[in-house]
């Protein structure tokens, strides 16, 4: 939308029912070189705008008229044809009670609306790069708030088999759904940073996950941990 100050090419969609914020938002990304390829005021706009346009990262509001954000959320990722797309959730609330499902459909994380200009930029590239945005702690709090309330329906993508994985391997899911960073794992298990690294990497891809987050997810749903374990 706008002539910015990088040139890596990434390239983003907005979704938003309130005009201001994607005005504001397509602005602050812009102005740091990530072009804002469509705008959209609802999911089923969104839908469209990344089919059409197929960026990395999706700002993705879950409180939005007609096709709300989660719904999106998971047309968008089940569509072969948008390509490796991330989504981050844009939610007004602190843990609102929608954001696990948006979670458990793949989104890559969530911000709050009153994100700073620096956290918003530094989030769709942290997310377009293949991490979580969430922090441990944050993530666990979410999931034991929502894992188990009548609310939080499972994703059947995320009701995984178990048993391809070594003992270790479900040692690192199990103390990674507790909130534990690869740092603080590596630490717990007298481990280097890169071999954490390459059991979470193997974690994600013998169950078929997106990213941490939906390992977090997955690890509550399938009752390898429980809400308050530590």
């Amino acid at each position: 939308m706008a002539d910015g100050v990088s040139t890596d090419g990434l390239r983003a969609v907005i979704a938003d029912d309130q005009a201001l914020v994607r005005t504001g938002f397509g602005m602050i990304l812009a102005a740091d070189g990530i072009e804002v390829t469509a705008e959209a005021a609802d999911g089923a706009e969104a839908v469209a705008a990344v089919r059409r346009t197929r960026p990395d990262v999706v700002l993705m509001d879950i409180r939005m008229p007609g096709m709300d954000g989660i719904e999106a959320t998971r047309r968008i990722l089940a569509d072969d044809s948008a390509g490796d797309v991330r989504v981050i959730i844009l939610t007004t609330y602190d843990l609102d009670h929608y954001v696990y499902a948006a979670l458990a459909a793949g989104a890559g994380g969530f911000l709050l609306k009153d994100v700073t200009p620096e956290h918003l930029v530094a989030a769709v590239r942290l997310v377009r790069s293949g991490d979580a945005l969430l922090a441990p702690a944050i993530t666990r709090r979410l999931i034991e708030r929502f894992a188990h309330r009548e609310e939080a329906v499972p994703s059947a993508e995320l009701r995984r088999d178990l048993s391809g994985l070594t003992p270790r391997e479900l040692e690192v899911l199990r103390l990674l759904a507790t909130g534990l960073s690869n740092a603080e794992l590596a630490d717990r298990l007298f481990l280097s940073p890169t071999t954490v690294k390459t059991h979470v990497g193997r974690i994600l891809s013998k169950l078929e996950l997106r990213d941490r987050v939906q390992a977090v997810v997955l690890a509550y749903e399938s009752g390898l941990i429980t809400p308050g374990s530590s």
